[in-house]
């Protein structure tokens, strides 16, 4: 158990301690509550659970377990390490102990989470209740021999999306009798399922339901999920059907102390703050050398190798017998290799982990002490998540968020309360999205002709989506039921669930000839161009040239003091209104459009400096999607009224967008490469100035549309960020962004600021109408 209030002195004492420390919110221990079931355990469960030393029942497990027993579908909405899993695991065992025929499938986003939940399971149920091969885990890993074997007898079956996609549902008649006998369907972490894959999962889930009535079942389903402002409305619309809802937590909490921890300014007046990665590394290795176990968790797999790169040349320098006791953790690695991280950090080889959010979810990795987030994750669910990693042993634990320098970090560092006195945000899915619904229809078509009251499963959509198909000739109608045509096989393999791009891009490694990783196609332009420098492993690569035909990058080995960042321009083209209102002062509006993205250059920056030391440019594709956008006018003589003041108007457009871009992701469950933006002081579409917010995903996920509801409240909490901040002409902790393919140029933060003044202040003689109309011209 770590003394935190010694580590907190510990660091104020050290001579680098230039007041990072913005705030120390410290979280109570909460006691324990229990609850009592309406109907009693079996005696021989009542003997299993109290071996295993899960009884009594806190109250939320209790609650879950008679709502499952009354036939309803339940969701767990409660905090990490509440005991989540024993409110699925109690009815199927017990259902398992009623009937022999029955089974149930648990669904895990990741092949490690459901490795390790049938670890668990086992302990809990075996040998007593089920026993050898009737629980396995049935994903890419499972041996072909076996597979014959857990279809005949497994009972419960550990999965995964990918799996049931690929290789369960297009192949359900060799799965008859388990689907037949399916009582229960269990789907973990559920949070997870949240935009593009949370859409593509949902429409897994219908295709099973659909296969499931076929069969003649009609399974219950459970989901567990960290706590979201929505679990009733997300459960619905992940499964299609009603759910009841458990959310108050009953479990003990050993009490927290989480810092808010913001880089000291090292040009105030530009409001530049030394780098995040580097207070990182810091902290750390600061708490690796107290022999606190941690989990350091960074925004991206770049940032996770340059983390752990510095952490290792810290500890080779001053604690050389540490150094080797830490490791990155990502995704792109392969399986055996994250599993002999995870099994470090289990037994303890390991001191510490470097890692993306590809460890946020349950995977146990034993005990830490403390957790570092580099940076807002994004959403205040995965902040709990990972904070979460620490601590679960019920004792007192420390979390650090280390902000970076952008909108919403900053604004976390001056608000505390806007995270910790407030729930979560919405989780988003689009199952309207035609670029995942058709893929998905074409796949249920494979399973079994479509039929016209199939709309109850795939909603409204359903009926436009087939006459496209049909029109596309992927599709024929016969007897009124719609069939592929006969060139069309195996659709699932050809629809990537994780994305709206159908390929992948593989970083061949040339000095081995070998695979080194596999980045999504929708991605790749912004990771593997050519001279991009690309880390695996703590190891850079210089990416020599890009296929773009045969989705392949080709990688070197080099050894370089910096790393590269992309450029890219959007243009944007409305193509229908769908809602307007008035907000304030101004209408908003939110609409289809077509985006128009091409990365166009790179910047080479120096690590820890940060300082750019070379730009080139690229000439790459362009990438042209249809989406969803919100956008919203300006008061009519705004323009001329930040002329009248010496302000740059296109400057106050441009610094209003990155700042609004930045502050959505506190209102809807997603990240800032999630959405785009746009202004411009005359939109060829509207006839006026504009500022559009789009999300950056094909066919959109309903992140606009949540900011359309919202937009006023985004106008406040964007005021906030830029009025707040202390830099003069403003940074990248209000209206500067990384991402900017215009250099940051122009950018106006006084204008800005009176650009949201005027929005929402009331109109004063008249002087501010309220703009007629920014729809299409």
């Amino acid at each position: 158990m770590i003394d935190t209030t010694a580590f907190i002195n510990h660091l104020k004492s050290d001579t680098s301690y230039r007041e990072q420390i913005a705030h120390i919110e410290a979280i109570p221990l909460r006691p324990a509550h229990y609850g009592n079931l309406e109907q009693p355990l079996s005696k021989s469960l009542e003997e299993t659970l109290l071996t295993s030393r899960v009884l009594p029942l806190f109250s939320h497990q209790a609650n879950a377990v008679n709502a499952i027993r009354r036939g309803e579908n339940v969701v767990v909405a409660t905090a990490s390490a509440s005991g989540k899993t024993l409110c699925y695991n109690i009815p199927v065992l017990e259902a398992m102990l009623a009937d022999k025929w029955n089974r149930a499938m648990y669904l895990f986003p990741t092949k490690a989470l459901a490795q390790d939940q049938e670890r668990a399971l086992r302990e809990l149920a075996s040998p007593g209740i089920l026993k050898g091969i009737e629980i396995a885990t049935f994903d890419g890993d499972t041996p072909t021999q076996l597979r014959a074997t857990i279809k005949k007898q497994t009972k419960i079956l550990l999965t995964n999306p990918d799996m049931l996609h690929l290789g369960i549902l297009p192949n359900h008649g060799s799965w008859a009798r388990f689907i037949r006998h399916l009582r229960y369907v269990i789907v973990d972490e559920a949070h997870a399922y949240r935009g593009v894959f949370g859409s593509h999962v949902a429409h897994i889930l219908r295709r099973l339901r659909r296969l499931c009535a076929l069969y003649g079942s009609s399974p219950q389903f459970i989901l567990a999920s960290a706590t979201l402002a929505n679990p009733g409305e997300h459960a619905q619309k992940l499964v299609g059907l009603p759910f009841s809802v458990v959310s108050d937590d009953g479990s003990p909490y050993g009490g927290k102390d989480f810092i808010f921890w913001n880089p000291p300014l090292v040009d105030p007046a530009k409001s530049v703050r030394h780098s995040s990665n580097s207070e990182a590394t810091f902290l750390f290795t600061e708490l690796l050398k107290k022999q606190v176990r941690s989990l350091a968790f960074a925004r991206s797999r770049k940032l996770t190798e340059l983390i752990y790169i510095y952490s290792r040349d810290e500890l080779s320098r001053t604690a050389p017998a540490l150094a080797d006791k830490i490791m990155p953790y990502r995704a792109g690695y392969l399986p055996e290799e994250r599993r002999q991280i995870e099994q470090g950090l289990f037994s303890g080889r390991l001191m510490g982990v470097v890692a993306t959010n590809a460890l946020e979810l349950g995977v146990d990795i034993g005990d830490l002490d403390a957790t570092i987030l580099t940076g807002y994750p994004g959403s205040i669910a995965s902040t709990w998540q990972q904070a979460g990693r620490s601590g679960r042993r019920r004792e007192k634990s420390l979390s650090f968020l280390i902000a970076l320098d952008n909108p919403l970090d900053q604004y976390f560092m001056r608000h505390p309360e806007a995270l910790f006195g407030r729930s979560s945000e919405f989780a988003l899915i689009n199952t309207g999205n035609p670029y995942i619904l058709k893929p998905h229809l074409l796949c249920a078509a494979w399973e079994l002709p479509l039929k016209a009251d199939d709309v109850s499963l795939f909603g409204d959509s359903f009926s436009g989506a087939i006459a496209e198909l049909i029109e596309q000739g992927y599709l024929r109608n016969k007897n009124d039921r719609w069939y592929l045509l006969p060139s069309i096989t195996y659709p699932a393999q050809k629809t990537n669930i994780r994305s709206t791009s159908e390929r992948n891009y593989s970083i061949w490694d040339t000095s081995k000839d070998s695979l080194l990783e596999v980045v999504e196609g929708a991605t790749a332009f912004f990771q593997v161009y050519p001279g991009a420098i690309y880390l695996h492993q703590g190891q850079p690569y210089l990416i020599t040239s890009l296929d773009v035909e045969g989705h392949k990058a080709y990688a070197e080995p080099t050894e370089v003091n910096y790393y590269t960042q992309t450029r890219d321009i959007t243009s944007l083209k409305v193509l229908k209104v769908l809602q307007e209102k008035v907000a304030g002062n101004v209408k908003a509006y939110l609409g289809e459009v077509e985006v128009t993205a091409q990365v166009v250059g790179y910047r080479k920056k120096m690590q820890f400096t940060e300082e750019v030391i070379g730009e080139e440019p690229l000439d790459l594709p362009s990438h042209v999607f249809p989406t969803q956008s919100l956008w919203f006018d300006l008061p009519p003589d705004a323009e001329e009224r930040l002329a009248d003041a010496g302000l740059d108007f296109a400057g106050g457009l441009h610094a209003l967008e990155h700042a609004a871009i930045g502050l959505l992701p506190l209102y809807a469950l997603c990240d800032r490469n999630d959405i785009g933006g746009l202004s411009t002081t005359f939109h060829a579409d509207t006839g006026r100035a504009q500022i559009f917010i789009h999300d950056a995903h094909p066919g959109g996920i309903g992140i606009a549309e949540k900011g359309y509801e919202l937009i006023k409240e985004l106008w406040d909490a964007t005021s906030k960020a830029i009025g707040e901040c202390p830099c003069q002409d403003g940074c990248p902790s209000c209206i500067q962004s990384p991402k900017c393919g215009n250099n940051n140029e122009p950018l106006d933060k006084e204008g800005a600021k009176r650009l949201l003044d005027w929005l929402v202040e009331k109109p004063v003689s008249g002087n501010i109408p309220v703009s007629q109309d920014g729809g299409v011209k």
